[in-house]
């Protein structure tokens, strides 16, 4: 079905970056798909733009918001590579499924990963004319060519990687280099923040794979400890360089970043969907679908990090979306040491935030912070993304926040269907995508709609 391309949406509910709350309004996009005007009231087709193709305008009702299009910055795509797993097409088509209009692409698990400038290449030309979505990339190992080749940042691990192919397992003389080299360099150096000391993480013997209380004893709080106590003091050392904990899960770790931020250290943190959503306690026996590294904590780990979205020391939530194929997650055997750690969820993030924080009292301008704005700002893309503002990209998400609806594998986009989240009632659901002035998923059109509009943002 041929996609639309809007140049009005009116509607009761909007949220702008001239508010905090969404009220009435509407938004004029020109050909390229950018906002030129905003209104604060709401608009007649008829009497206010009598010359315009009716299907040009869009009036959405009042059950329903209109706000920034999500900006997810951790996910990984696979391809080239592992294709099995995910790529490009199906990746992209799970995101605008679920109101997200930008991803950044991790550059491990594809192979080759996006290491060298070569490799980059090899990536973009992987991705040309499949993406549904806006697609940027972070980089590793070579980094001032790809900063210069366009890349978003550059992720590193302390521990284990999980692939042969991607370096890991840094030292701090490794991580002085690094930051040597990203001086001068307006980038980002993010941290898979886990650190094994006097081999830690074996302290716990495994001795029933089933049992995920017995996993999650062998991921301490301390492996995240330990890694940030060293990014927070070398990021306080390196004033110059930005710095990004992705994933946190571990609530011990958070007395360290506060002190860090209060000293004027540059650093961010993310946690994820699943950390702030799902428990230790209620992992079944044998439920792989709920593995990945840092694994999932207990409850009162989880309300901490609550605690810590809402005091503003983590500023964004994202989706790490891991994908691998049914046969690496063993659910057969049901086995937590062997299993691939990942979670997938990049089409459910808004439904699954949006769930959790409105039971806390938490809003819609809350979510539109952790999602999108944080997010853009985080990998410089603030000047173009991450608000619904005069001359960004008319990036949108059109949803419904009191409408539930359940996760099910006939309405999940990414190519795995494997994910902890299936059967789990959810409030909020999608209704229209637009990037760029370009609605690209529709509910009531059958979902998925036009050929693919998303540019690589290199």
């Amino acid at each position: 079905m041929p996609a639309t391309k809007l140049s009005v949406i009116t509607g009761p509910r909007i949220l702008t970056f001239l508010s905090t709350e969404a009220s009435p309004g509407t938004l004029e996009i020109d050909q390229s798909g950018k906002i030129t005007a905003i209104h604060a009231r709401e608009s007649v087709h008829a009497s206010d733009y009598p010359s315009l193709a009716p299907e040009k305008f869009l009036k959405v009702g009042s059950e329903q918001v209109v706000q920034c299009g999500l900006v997810d910055t951790h996910v990984h795509l696979n391809e080239p590579g592992r294709t099995a797993w995910e790529g490009f097409e199906s990746g992209t088509k799970a995101a605008c499924a679920g109101g997200v209009t930008t991803v950044i692409d991790m550059p491990l698990n594809s192979i080759p990963p996006t290491t060298t400038v070569p490799n980059l290449h090899a990536k973009i030309e992987a991705a040309r004319d499949k993406c549904r979505v806006d697609v940027g990339f972070f980089g590793g190992d070579e980094l001032v060519p790809l900063i210069k080749a366009g890349v978003k940042g550059f992720k590193c691990f302390m521990i284990e990687s999980g692939v042969e192919e991607f370096p890991a397992c840094l030292t701090e003389e490794d991580l002085r280099k690094a930051f040597e080299k990203l001086k001068g360099h307006d980038s980002l150096f993010m941290f898979h923040a886990e650190k094994k000391e006097n081999d830690e993480s074996n302290n716990s013997v495994i001795e029933d794979d089933k049992d995920y209380m017995q996993f999650l004893s062998s991921r301490p709080q301390s492996l995240e400890s330990n890694a940030i106590k060293l990014i927070s003091r070398l990021t306080s050392e390196y004033q110059t360089v930005r710095t990004h904990i992705v994933h946190l899960s571990a609530a011990d770790a958070l007395p360290t970043i506060r002190e860090a931020k209060r000293s004027g250290a540059p650093l961010t943190v993310e946690t994820c969907f699943h950390y702030l959503c799902l428990t230790a306690e209620q992992v079944p026996i044998g439920a792989t679908q709920f593995k990945c590294c840092p694994p999932i904590r207990k409850n009162a780990n989880r309300e901490l990090l609550w605690a810590a979205i809402r005091d503003g020391t983590i500023g964004s939530v994202v989706s790490d979306h891991s994908p691998c194929t049914v046969d690496l997650k063993l659910i057969e055997k049901g086995d937590f040491t062997n299993a691939w750690g990942g979670i997938s969820a990049l089409q459910f993030g808004l439904p699954i935030l949006w769930t959790e924080a409105r039971k806390r009292g938490f809003n819609i301008n809350d979510l539109h912070k952790w999602l999108s704005r944080n997010p853009a700002k985080q990998v410089k893309l603030d000047g173009r993304k991450g608000e619904i503002k005069v001359g960004f990209d008319a990036d949108i998400v059109i949803w419904s926040p009191e409408e539930t609806f359940t996760i099910a594998k006939e309405n999940i986009q990414f190519k795995n269907k494997t994910t902890p989240y299936e059967g789990q009632k959810l409030y909020g659901v999608v209704k229209k995508t637009i990037l760029r002035g370009q609605v690209v998923f529709d509910s009531e059109k059958g979902g998925i709609v036009g050929s693919p509009a998303g540019k690589l943002l290199i």
